[in-house]
């Protein structure tokens, strides 16, 4: 029995459609380790995150926002509020975090967007 096999004009033709896939892909998501206790029993230091870049997030969502005070750090939060003045993130763990209580709402232009799983422990 004859296994199917692609011929070189149909492989040459999946190489581009994989490619795009994968670039869309890439600008779709992004990857985070978590720094720091704010987020326990959640997530701890070292874990690594999917995140779904987007700016829509809900009540309970854990997400990945630039601290608004240096922008270049992020910040893994859980969503308490969404209101026209931005987004109310908390630490799961009040006592190690820094977050709303301390820099007010998030502007929604600061959302990297929302964890959609943990990939790896810490």
């Amino acid at each position: 029995m004859n296994e199917p096999s692609l011929t070189r004009p149909a492989l040459a033709a999946l190489v581009p459609a994989g490619l795009i896939a994968a670039a869309w892909a890439s600008r779709r998501f992004t990857r985070v380790a978590v720094e720091g206790d704010s987020m326990r029993p959640a997530f701890a230091p070292g874990d690594r995150l999917l995140v779904l870049r987007t700016e829509r997030v809900r009540p309970g969502e854990v997400v990945v926002v630039r601290d608004p005070r240096h922008e270049a750090s992020l910040w893994v939060k859980r969503v308490r509020d969404v209101t026209d003045d931005g987004i109310d993130v908390r630490g799961d763990d009040p006592a190690r975090s820094t977050d709303s209580r301390h820099v007010g709402p998030i502007p929604r232009r600061l959302v990297v967007g929302r964890v959609v799983r943990r990939y790896a422990e810490g």
